[in-house]
């Protein structure tokens, strides 16, 4: 662990995050008793994490409180500026030698032990891979945010998520009609309207995922379109920062104005409208004393097993086929960037570790050249 990473307490910054996304997802669902009551479980389990987080952080070894897993490289959709089809991890055909659900739950059971409390799971599109879903369901210690363009939603999974409370669709959305469709294809925002009063009809918890952009940046947090969220009974808003993966689209990635724009109207949505969750990623990386890839705050497992960094830096020394996650987060990749100034360094905006891509390919063949 790096100097600069011992006088910032990064486990102690995590925990309250997570204290802090816990406490207004047990605000927010006050009126639900099932999912109040699911969540209340949850709190005490998130604690115990937090335990065991920081027993590990107080021996010399530090865990994250969360984990984004891609876990199928297979899309029905062709957003644009999709940085996973830009980086060729998603794909159209059925993707060979992905993780199967056998290994994806040895995976959950092992981020169990080590006080993993979130577990994203993206894609592609993740709701192709149903056993694996139906795998994390039974990992109730778990919260797993489900990151979705909400096509594939189906009689089978509405009573899957009714059963298991830890399992939160997160759908993705980019605004109102026009510019969803615009990004995401035609009729994609009517089904996701859709799917969204059913949701409520049934009483079920889901979540939004927008993509923050320079040219939606306003309408995405503007009261009238949360309005329409929160009538809907959506219960968490997750804005993704907008992450150049060509320099094409590098206009479109929110700067330092906007960033502190869209920092304010979080803080004020929190205290106007505790309803519904607030979440922006990857947010102020100031307070945090820079990115929480790496493993800082979280990292990435790709649909065949390569421990990345980041979804955005699809980088990988080590598989966690052959190894695990505890060994998969000492990789010399994740170790060289924790110690060194990459993750600390100041960026235009988006992210640090796509802006100093060069560096970390220098890290990695140096891994790589060590290995040999």
């Amino acid at each position: 662990m790096s100097q600069k990473e011992t006088a910032f307490d990064i486990q102690a910054y995590m925990t309250h995050g997570v204290e802090r996304v816990v406490s207004e997802a047990l605000k927010a669902t006050l009126k639900d008793p099932r999912e109040s009551a699911y969540m209340l479980k949850f709190a005490a389990a998130s604690r115990a994490a937090s335990k065991k987080r920081r027993k590990a952080e107080d021996g010399g070894e530090h865990i994250p409180p969360f984990l984004i897993a891609s876990i199928t490289s297979q899309c029905n959709l062709h957003c644009a500026g999709c940085y996973s089809r830009c980086n060729h991890a998603t794909v159209d055909a059925e993707p060979v030698r992905q993780l199967t659900g056998e290994e994806w739950l040895r995976i959950f059971e092992e981020a169990d032990e080590l006080g993993i409390s979130f577990i994203l799971l993206a894609g592609g599109e993740p709701m192709l891979r149903r056993d694996i879903i139906e795998a994390a369901g039974k990992r109730p210690n778990i919260l797993f945010p489900i990151f979705t363009n909400g096509t594939f939603m189906d009689e089978q999974y509405f009573d899957l998520f009714d059963k298991r409370r830890n399992l939160i669709p997160i759908m993705s959305i980019e605004g109102e009609k026009e510019i969803t469709d615009a990004r995401r294809g035609k009729g994609v925002y009517d089904r996701l309207i859709a799917n969204m009063d059913e949701f409520h009809r049934r009483g079920l918890i889901f979540g939004a995922s927008v993509t923050v952009t320079t040219e939606n940046i306003r309408e995405v947090s503007s009261r009238e379109f949360l309005k329409k969220l929160s009538n809907r009974g959506c219960k968490a808003v997750i804005f993704v920062e907008f992450v150049p993966v060509t320099e094409e689209s590098s206009e479109l990635a929110p700067g330092d104005a906007q960033r502190e724009y869209l920092r304010e109207e979080i803080a004020r949505l929190r205290q106007e409208h505790p309803e519904m969750v607030y979440i922006s990623f990857p947010g102020d990386e100031k307070s945090s004393g820079g990115c929480v890839a790496a493993g800082r705050g979280f990292f990435h497992i790709n649909s065949h097993g390569g421990a990345e960094p980041c979804p955005f830096s699809p980088y990988s020394d080590v598989n966690v086929k052959n190894t695990s996650l505890r060994e998969a987060m000492r990789s010399p990749l994740f170790t060289a960037l924790r110690s060194g100034d990459v993750l600390l360094d100041d960026h235009a905006g988006g992210c640090v570790l796509y802006e100093k891509r060069e560096q970390v390919e220098a890290l990695l063949a140096r891994s790589k050249a060590g290995k040999a």
